[in-house]
């Protein structure tokens, strides 16, 4: 058996690799997420992200016990420092990724699976700052292929 095995056996060993999971998604990518959690083996650990515009949209949602869930609501969060608006959709997430990475991601450890499922904006604020910012390499970020924001940069 080898560290790549998910069998329930394997994932309680102590010797088992667990790879760190960091997902986003917003409220138009909640399929998508669903779809993307259910093919994680039990053992994941790491965070999701998901920004919704109002308190209306959280719900439980199915993770493997060692991840960690956070619900960003946009109605409850203000804009950019100093301006006086409300939270644009993909700031919310885009400021929470960007704190938890800094935090979280080690320089020399690109180990961290990254799928980025929210809106465009958010999603590229995000992939900037994991690649520019902390060196992340760019091909191993996931992200819709709509964006065209992974490719050789």
């Amino acid at each position: 058996m080898t560290s790549l095995d998910h069998t329930a056996a394997a994932c309680r060993a102590a010797k088992h690799t667990r790879v760190q999971h960091l997902i986003t998604a917003d409220e138009h990518s909640l399929a998508d997420l669903e779809a993307l959690i259910a093919t994680l083996p039990l053992c994941s650990t790491g965070r999701v992200f998901i920004e919704v515009p109002d308190e209306q949209w959280p719900t439980d949602l199915a993770v493997p016990p060692r991840m960690t869930v956070t619900w960003l609501d946009r109605s409850r969060r203000s804009g950019a420092p100093g301006s006086g608006r409300g939270c644009a959709p993909g700031e919310a997430l885009s400021r929470a990724v960007c704190a938890w990475a800094d935090e979280m991601l080690c320089a020399e450890d690109h180990a961290t699976r990254v799928f980025l499922l929210g809106g465009y904006l958010g999603t590229a604020d995000i992939v900037d700052h994991l690649t520019d910012r902390l060196g992340v390499p760019a091909d191993g970020i996931r992200t819709p292929e709509r964006f065209g924001l992974t490719t050789a940069r």
